[in-house]
């Protein structure tokens, strides 16, 4: 809830203080002498305004269903811990004793071809079927039809958002939220309830799709694409990257397509994932 304070900030106190309660309890004096920390930062951390909101955010989410899970619980995915910079909590609607299943990421174009919705729900149903996670990010397109491909499975998939876990972004997909949480998947995000999906968010939350997956399958991606913020994210992660080649008459292709010319892994069948 502290505006600017961002994961790597969160590290470095919890690095030096340990417990958010000792973090609580610092002096202004003590922030500042922090590398990185302004008058400003250390004025929000201080607010006591965020204190005595506590109570009411904690009832909104005993209401909802939510839970947190932090760094520090076993439940927190242990790949994720990995990256550079790791979300330091979690939220959660549904099952959080699935997140550290063996896991693909899948992603793609919103604006999905008949060729994409095909493809994204081939992979995500028979990888599901061999008991393998779907991550995707609950957006239009490859997303829901990856995660609507796990289900159709009966598989386990999990939807990262970019904003609260009490909005629903885009509003068509509440349906899709609804069924993955009550067919033992999960919703989770590292916003907090009340934030909205500003596009800013979307390239953070991205990272996390990456971050919790072995590896992370490309379904259609125009030549400037969000999704390759994704890949960028699991080369840098270590994480492989399988990509569904395209026609080569669409610009939904043309990311794809450019990805093998690079090296990427193409795929064709599910077999080739672990091939």
């Amino acid at each position: 809830m502290i505006k600017g304070l961002g994961s790597k900030r969160k590290q470095v106190l919890l690095n030096k203080y340990k417990t958010p309660e000792k973090i609580y309890n610092l002096k202004r004096d003590e922030i500042l002498r922090l590398k990185g920390f302004s008058e400003k930062l250390a004025e929000n951390i201080l607010d006591k305004q965020n204190k005595e909101n506590l109570n009411s955010y904690i009832e909104k989410m005993e209401k909802e269903n939510i839970n947190i899970i932090t760094i520090q619980d076993e439940q927190y995915p242990k790949i994720l811990k990995n990256i550079y910079d790791y979300p330091i909590s979690l939220y959660i609607k549904g099952n959080p004793n699935i997140l550290n299943n063996y896991t693909i990421g899948m992603v793609g174009c919103r604006n999905a071809s008949e060729y994409g919705i095909k493809a994204s729900q081939y992979f995500a149903y028979n990888l599901a079927k061999k008991g393998i996670n779907i991550v995707s990010g609950l957006a239009k397109g490859i997303d829901s039809y990856s995660h609507i491909g796990a289900l159709k499975a009966k598989g386990i998939t999990i939807g990262v958002i970019g904003n609260g876990l009490d909005i629903v972004y885009p509003k068509e997909n509440q349906y899709l939220y609804d069924k993955i949480v009550k067919e033992n998947g999960a919703i989770i995000s590292e916003y907090p309830l009340g934030v909205e999906p500003e596009k800013m968010n979307f390239p953070a939350r991205n990272r996390i799709i990456s971050g919790m997956s072995k590896g992370i399958i490309v379904v259609e991606a125009k030549k400037k694409s969000g999704t390759l913020i994704t890949v960028d994210f699991a080369l840098e992660q270590g994480r492989d990257v399988y990509v569904v080649p395209g026609n080569i008459n669409s610009i939904n292709s043309v990311g794809t397509n450019e990805l093998i010319k690079q090296g990427a892994k193409m795929v064709t069948k599910v077999e080739e994932i672990f091939g």
